[in-house]
């Protein structure tokens, strides 16, 4: 097997990407959020080690509606991201795992009915999660 390739800003980036694992990120968030620690940090040099990290099933890329540009997911320990939905909360961000037993008869009526199938991994349900629905009825 192939060594992993570390340079300090790719450990930069895989420190960002380990502390917001719950949420979903750009390029430019990573870009925003590491280069005051790293002189010389450029975006392609971001593009490229998310890439290798997809390669490496360390990420989920996916692209969302309606953000214009590509979003990733810290999946290093979820081997099996790509086998079941997610949903993201469009309050906090945070990004969850669902059992796809719920959708497995809904997936099945979309097949017969329309001819698709679903890509569990890189389907996101935009939701609000059960801590911002406790924080909306407090208010």
């Amino acid at each position: 097997m192939k060594s992993e390739y570390k340079t300090k800003p790719r450990n930069l980036i895989i420190e960002y990407l380990k502390a917001n694992a719950d949420t979903r990120f750009t390029a430019r968030d990573i870009l925003n959020a590491v280069k005051d620690k790293e002189d010389g940090l450029d975006r392609s040099t971001v593009y490229r080690n998310l890439e290798r990290l997809c390669k490496e099933g360390k990420l989920v890329k996916y692209k969302e509606a309606d953000v214009n540009a590509s979003c990733y997911q810290y999946s290093e320990g979820h081997e099996s991201c790509h086998e079941h939905m997610h949903a993201q909360c469009s309050e906090c961000g945070r990004i969850f795992h669902l059992d796809n037993s719920i959708f497995k008869s809904a997936a099945k009526k979309m097949t017969e009915e329309y001819g698709i199938e679903i890509d569990y991994g890189k389907s996101v349900i935009i939701c609000v999660c059960d801590k911002c629905m406790t924080k909306r009825e407090q208010k």
